[in-house]
């Protein structure tokens, strides 16, 4: 009884991550950038520690009622594309057209990825970019580059996700984890900071943002480019977890 308890009760701490998202979308709504990111923060940091929760206590097996990947897809879309993707076009970062235009990328090729059943690879890498649109936000909140920079990098990263090219998840991704997770990790930390100073954050703070987000991205690609052919391939297609 208590084992299938405490199997429900990591599907209620996962839960938890739509009440997050809301947070960051009511702060969203009133422009309150930095308190919207400060939620998708806390909703990072609750769906990198439920997936290795959810194994652990066997969740599918003793809590079979609740859908556990799906409860995950529904909240990682919320928290991953919808949200930072209004918060790029409301915030003026990309004016007119250039806004509409990365909207509907994300959100469009977005909703596609997901429901992808040939994401996962077999060393449960991403294959393509993992719709991770509220890591880039944060980055370029906290950077401010020109538009056209955003613009081209939101067009780039949308096109990769169609792409067969690995991107690493940090906890599951066993290859290089001793680095990728505290890189994660670090990554964290700067993307909170950023946000409670207001994206007035230090330059090194800025720097550790921009070098931990290049490695994020660039390391499947290297372990791609370093391992035998076909060990990269997607999966067979099935229903699939991002956890």
């Amino acid at each position: 009884m208590f084992q299938t308890l405490r199997a429900y009760s990591v599907h209620m701490f996962t839960a938890t991550g739509a009440v997050f998202s809301m947070l960051a979308m009511l702060a969203a709504v009133e422009a309150q950038w930095s308190l919207m990111f400060l939620w998708l923060v806390v909703a990072f940091i609750v769906d990198g520690i439920d997936g290795p929760l959810a194994r652990r206590y066997d969740v599918k097996g003793r809590a079979p009622i609740i859908d556990g990947a799906l409860l995950d897809l529904i909240i990682d879309y919320l928290t991953y594309v919808f949200i930072p993707a209004f918060a790029l076009f409301q915030s003026g970062l990309l004016p007119g057209w250039t806004g509409w235009i990365a909207i509907v990328l994300i959100t469009f090729a977005s909703v596609l990825y997901f429901a992808d059943t040939r994401m996962k690879t077999h060393d449960n890498s991403f294959s393509g970019f993992p719709a991770c649109w509220n890591m880039v936000a944060v980055v370029i909140f906290a950077t401010r580059p020109d538009f056209w920079i955003i613009l081209v990098l939101v067009v780039l990263l949308a096109a990769a996700m169609f792409l067969q090219v690995k991107f690493i998840h940090p906890v599951r991704t066993e290859r290089w984890r001793l680095v990728s997770l505290p890189v994660a990790v670090i990554w964290t930390l700067l993307a909170a900071w950023a946000a409670w100073t207001d994206f007035d954050q230090p330059t090194w703070v800025t720097w550790g943002l921009i070098a931990a987000s290049v490695y994020l991205l660039a390391a499947g690609a290297l372990q791609q480019a370093t391992e035998p052919a076909g060990q990269s391939a997607p999966r067979e297609p099935r229903f699939w977890r991002r956890r």
